[in-house]
């Protein structure tokens, strides 16, 4: 059964739906005016700051369009942006299977769209705890969890879906992209959903170490509302 599945998936897919969270948005709008130009009539899904960043961006653009993930979802983002893209829609556009009938009801049903490709990178917890003057309330803020969750069920579907997690990937994809018309390889899918596990993976190993080496008088701290999410 496995490999008849195999067997049934295409090689090369299309990208016409592209999933954009950023925190870091180096290289971002260069990026999308690329994706517009080999995948013409791209649709870009994003949220909160990094619409903001595209939105004037791609309304200056001819040939692609960009839809606000909480019209998307129907669901406005949670107050100080700690939800945003934890949705079931989302997630049955990035892990629905092409091949399995059930999934594809599914889609129908919810009138779900399928995403090929994921552009997502996480809040700089490294770059926070490594501040000498950094406090357990800074740290813990700088938890992603909407990123990582998109990173994973991108790479997961891999077979359809192409995660991009690394700003230095921007123009290798697009050459990619631009030699294939506008399609992503399996291969190509295969080795950037490897590279996604292994930043969520190093990301969270960080995490818990940081947490490891917190004192028990630094639980008693004052807490702020913090900002950012998933």
């Amino acid at each position: 059964m496995a490999i008849e599945r195999v067997n049934r998936i295409d090689d090369c897919v299309a990208v016409r739906r592209v999933l954009v969270s950023v925190s870091n948005k180096t290289g971002l709008e260069s990026f999308v005016q690329d994706l517009a130009d080999v995948s013409p009539g791209v649709t870009f899904y994003s949220t909160g700051g990094t619409y903001a960043v595209l939105e004037p961006l791609v309304a200056s653009l001819r040939r692609a369009s960009l839809v606000p993930i909480s019209d998307y979802t129907g669901q406005p983002e949670m107050r100080g942006g700690l939800v945003k893209t934890l949705d079931y829609r989302i997630y049955l556009g990035l892990l629905a299977e092409t091949y399995n009938h059930d999934h594809q009801q599914d889609m129908r049903r919810l009138e779900a769209v399928s995403f090929d490709m994921t552009v997502v990178n996480l809040y700089p917890f490294q770059r926070t705890i490594s501040s000498p003057d950094v406090d357990l309330e800074d740290a813990r803020g700088n938890i992603d969890i909407g990123g990582p969750a998109m990173l994973r069920a991108a790479a997961k579907n891999f077979l359809r879906v192409l995660a991009v997690s690394d700003p230095q990937d921007y123009e290798p994809v697009c050459a990619h992209l631009r030699r294939n018309g506008g399609a992503s390889s399996l291969q190509l899918r295969k080795e950037l959903a490897q590279k996604a596990f292994r930043v969520t993976s190093e990301y969270d190993a960080a995490i818990a170490a940081y947490l490891e080496c917190v004192q028990d008088n630094e639980l008693h701290q004052p807490y702020a509302a913090g900002e950012g999410g998933a």
